[in-house]
């Protein structure tokens, strides 16, 4: 099994702020180094993506997937991906809890591509997808 990578970041505004940024997943190529296209397949009762497409331009090659999400407003959405060509597995997850005058933003994902990478080369990826972002939502929400 994939062990995954969690990481966080304190963002200097209340989860409500960051969890409607980050559910703005249509938006995410303005912000989120690497993502080259969003589509939103499916919304759910609420108006939030359901059901959406992804492009990344990995370090390896550039990978196609289709996540499906759910929240638990305002404090963590997570998603899983259809299994493909590309991917065998991922999982994710942003966890937003309030600090004093601030939140912690705690990113956890696991990756398991479907084609050969070696291992330390998947994981550091890993740990350069989620720190990105990390910044790039915190970049986003603070401006």
């Amino acid at each position: 099994m994939t062990e995954g990578t969690v990481q966080s970041i304190e963002i200097d505004a209340t989860p409500e702020d960051i969890f409607a940024v980050a559910v703005e997943i249509e938006k995410y190529p303005e912000w989120a180094s690497g993502v080259s296209r969003v589509e939103v397949l499916e919304r759910d009762e609420d108006g939030r993506p359901r059901r959406a497409a992804f492009e990344l331009e990995g370090f390896v090659k550039k990978i196609a997937y289709d996540l499906t999400y759910t929240y638990d407003h305002p404090t963590r959405m997570s998603w899983v991906a259809d299994p493909n060509s590309d991917l065998e597995m991922l999982e994710g997850s942003y966890t937003f809890t309030p600090l004093d005058g601030a939140s912690e933003v705690v990113y956890a994902l696991r990756v398991k591509p479907n084609f050969p990478v070696p291992g330390f080369i998947r994981r550091q990826a890993e740990k350069q997808i989620v720190s990105t972002a990390l910044r790039g939502l915190r970049d986003r929400v603070e401006s």
